[in-house]
């Protein structure tokens, strides 16, 4: 029952539609009340002979017009009720979304896809179920039992009511038991599906590595294992389930036992007519509904209570990174880093370390150095999915954590080292961040990026579903059109995060050439392993094991001993190599 009381402030908003169900139910049970009634009227004067046929066609006539009202009372509280309900589903869902939307890395380095996505479908369900059938069971059969009880006492008999409902106090409690089970066992249900929800999410995006490297038959037998638990949880719960009705058709058996044996002892007695004893059984009969009712209000409220409180803790986290109050001043801006320290949530040693850097609008900054080396980390920082241990990022002259995250990241435009392409056409795409943007527009972006001349072969042109992923794309295409989307976006500064390791040399070359014309005002910060990416940068910066080694302009790093220079002369040497013809077969046996 505790769902209700969480659920509280939508049922005090939508008080209207709840209180017209609840009004409407109310009505049809009063209404459900009468046929019992005249059925008894009808025996008593058939059996007297007091009745003549008409008397007896308008009575079942009276019946067939009441299940005609309650027919159209009861559509109506469906529509109430129900609508109300699948409102909250809604609110729910966005409520949900929202949270993710604001989260960061670190949220999802500790929870998994599968797992938020079970919580933002099916545990949202169980809620929704629960905030309709369940109020609709509560009320119909508190409403019934309330009343079938009070009409069989007060116009029947109330020692034979009290006689024939000896049994329900032990099936109430034995009910409420297995409610409290129920929750429990529930919980750990979800929790595997959720499971289940991760294998399969993960088996599906990697289903191509998974084939590359023949290991169907292992994944098969990974996802047996979780289908498995799943099901054993699901089980346990169907065995808790299947108790409630047996226990609530015994307790049904006893009192319709109770009731003929002490009905017909009054009866031959006189204490009550056969008419009456004939509406009694037939008012029992109607408390098996609010009985199995009342079960099944148990069943679905703890099921949408365990569902809930898992929606509930995913909503109460609060994001590491707390937005700032300060909106991002106008015009182009001085981005300035001084990072003492800097280490990932729950980690036991730093990732940066003495890392500063000042960046003027339209210059261009290198970032380089082996992997782990930190690179990432410093352009995660800079667009704020972290905030830095010790030491601050200030534009403006602002720190960044006193700034509106919204307006600060409006200024970015970011390539990652894995770009992601939705499942849309070329356009879409890359008009992401723009979507009202032109085809000229659209077509601009792509040349600058050396994509257009790829995207005009392809079947469709810029009308072309890429799929999943872009999947019928390769890593240099996708990463093209990814830097088309930024470049889209006019922000003020651009920051790649070796978003050019996919593409060829003179693709990468023309890139940089149509991006020094495009940048000439803006900020542009490039990450990557490839060292001709860098070789126009206004100041490159080297990192290893969280620290700046080495920084300085392109040829004065060249002439330092150190790793800049021995990558940089191995990555010539490696292009000369490629780059050089094949020696003729007579020249090599020469």
């Amino acid at each position: 029952m505790r769902l209700f009381v969480q659920l509280s402030w939508y049922f005090r908003r939508e008080w209207r539609r709840y209180l017209g169900a609840v009004a409407l139910l109310i009505i049809i049970a009063i209404l459900q009340l009468i046929p019992p009634k005249v059925v008894g009227i009808v025996v008593d004067g058939v059996s007297a002979q007091r009745f003549t046929p008409q008397q007896v066609l308008m009575w079942v006539g009276t019946i067939a017009l009441i299940a005609v009202v309650v027919y159209l009372l009861r559509y109506v509280w469906r529509v109430l009720l129900f609508g109300a309900s699948y409102q909250l589903a809604v609110e729910l869902r966005e409520d949900y979304y929202r949270q993710l939307s604001r989260q960061h890395p670190e949220f999802y380095l500790r929870h998994r896809t599968g797992d938020l996505m079970a919580r933002a479908t099916n545990d949202v369900d169980r809620v929704v179920f629960a905030a309709g059938e369940g109020v609709l069971t509560l009320v119909d059969s508190l409403v019934m039992g309330c009343a079938v009880l009070i009409v069989m006492s007060t116009q029947i008999s109330w020692q034979l009511t009290l006689f024939a409902l000896l049994p329900m106090p032990i099936m109430a409690l034995m009910i409420k038991r297995y409610g409290d089970r129920l929750h429990e066992r529930f919980k750990l249900a979800q929790a595997a599906f959720s499971s289940l929800n991760n294998r399969t999410q993960e088996s599906l995006t990697s289903i191509r590595m998974i084939k590359a490297f023949g290991l169907e038959d292992r994944q098969s037998a990974l996802f047996a294992a979780d289908a498995a638990d799943t099901g054993k949880k699901n089980l346990r719960v169907a065995r808790i389930d299947a108790r409630f009705d047996p226990t609530i058709y015994i307790a049904i058996g006893m009192a319709n036992l109770l009731a003929i044996g002490g009905g017909s002892w009054m009866v031959v007695h006189g204490a009550l007519t056969l008419g009456q004893l004939t509406s009694f059984m037939m008012y029992l009969g109607l408390m098996i509904w609010p009985m199995l009712a009342l079960a099944w209000m148990f069943n679905i409220v703890e099921r949408g209570s365990a569902a809930y409180s898992r929606i509930r803790a995913m909503l109460a986290e609060a994001p590491v990174v707390n937005d700032g109050a300060e909106p991002v001043p106008e015009g182009r801006g001085e981005l300035t880093a001084a990072i003492s320290e800097f280490r990932y949530p729950q980690a036991a040693h730093s990732a940066l370390g003495e890392v500063h850097f000042h960046l003027k609008p339209g210059q261009m900054l290198g970032i380089c150095g082996p992997t782990g080396a930190g690179k990432s980390t410093v352009l995660s920082l800079i667009q704020r999915h972290f905030d830095v241990t010790q030491g601050d990022i200030r534009f403006h002259g602002i720190p960044l954590t006193h700034l509106q995250l919204d307006s600060w990241r409006s200024r970015l435009a970011v390539v990652s080292q894995t770009p992601f392409l939705f499942s849309d056409t070329v356009a879409n795409n890359i008009a992401l961040g723009r979507p009202n943007a032109t085809q000229d527009e659209i077509e601009h972006v792509a040349r600058l990026a050396s994509v257009h001349e790829d995207i005009l072969r392809l079947p469709q042109g810029y009308d072309t579903e890429v799929g999943e992923r872009g999947v019928m794309l390769s890593g240099g295409q996708k990463q093209r059109i990814s830097i088309a989307r930024a470049l889209l976006l006019n922000a003020e500064i651009l920051i790649l995060d070796d978003a050019l390791s996919a593409v060829d040399g003179r693709t990468e070359h023309q890139i940089l050439h149509n991006l020094r014309q495009w940048g000439e005002e803006r900020t542009v910060i490039i990450s990557a392993h490839r060292l001709s990416a860098l070789t126009e940068a206004s100041e490159i910066i080297v990192m290893q094991h969280g620290h700046i080694a080495q920084r300085g302009e392109h040829d004065d790093l060249v002439l330092q001993s150190g790793w800049y220079r021995d990558m940089y002369r191995y990555q010539q040497l490696e292009a000369a190599l490629t780059d050089a013809p094949e020696m003729p077969e007579e020249a090599a046996n020469a």
